[in-house]
């Protein structure tokens, strides 16, 4: 559902994202003035491509999943996205791929912008044009290292190296003793590696069992992440 956010509360958000942090002041109210905000709830789709084409995303709380579908209808999880994430029509050109979003979190707030608006602020600001570009590229960069992995690691490696960038995204300056909220379920997790939910319990048990990690229903603790 849409939400009025505050003025000053959109201002502090684009201020404090990292794609929007070197702009002067009255670049980023001229920004605010074609932001739009919405919140949702657990389980709630906030996104769908083929619906809407003309909008990029960024995440300002909360976290979610992109479903991506093929033409028989089969999901895979293409990624999981947090705050200052972006999503959408990030590639500003006509490659439309079939997926949605889904609320992962309690709840979500994410702001947008209409394309056409997007666009136009790039043109008049090189520099975020340069940022966003960087931003994108990590983003496909991340999605094509999980790609590569597929090809050419078996699925113990791919499930112990997923374990590595969930701990890299989420505690980035933690080795020891790294705990996280556990919010992926056994089939998330094996959809994002392209195995099994049995497999994946399996793995689950047998890092338990040897000591690398620890987990409930709502965290996961990894003891030394260096020896995954």
């Amino acid at each position: 559902m849409t939400t009025s956010i505050p003025y000053e509360t959109r201002y502090w958000y684009l201020r404090n994202h990292k794609l929007f942090a070197a702009l002067k002041q009255e670049e980023i109210k001229e920004i605010c003035l074609i932001s739009n905000f919405k919140t949702a709830r657990k389980g709630e789709i906030i996104y769908f491509s083929h619906d809407d084409h003309s909008r990029i995303y960024s995440l300002k709380q909360g976290i979610i999943k992109i479903v991506e579908t093929d033409g028989q209808g089969h999901e895979t999880i293409k990624d999981v996205l947090q705050k200052g994430d972006l999503f959408g029509q990030v590639s500003l050109d006509d490659t439309h791929l079939e997926e949605y979003a889904v609320v992962m979190s309690d709840y979500v707030t994410v702001c947008s912008f209409k394309i056409t608006d997007f666009e136009r602020v790039l043109t008049k600001n090189p520099s975020l044009a340069i940022s966003f570009t960087k931003l994108v590229g990590l983003r496909f960069k991340r999605l094509e290292n999980r790609y590569q992995n597929l090809m050419y690691k078996d699925v113990r490696s791919r499930f112990l190296l997923f374990l590595k960038e969930w701990a890299a995204q989420d505690s980035p300056d933690q080795r020891y003793g790294v705990t996280l909220k556990n919010y992926l379920t056994h089939q998330d997790i094996a959809s994002l590696i392209c195995s099994t939910r049995q497999t994946v319990s399996q793995l689950f048990g047998e890092c338990r069992q040897a000591g690398l990690l620890d987990y409930t229903r709502v965290t996961l603790t990894i003891a030394d992440v260096e020896k995954l």
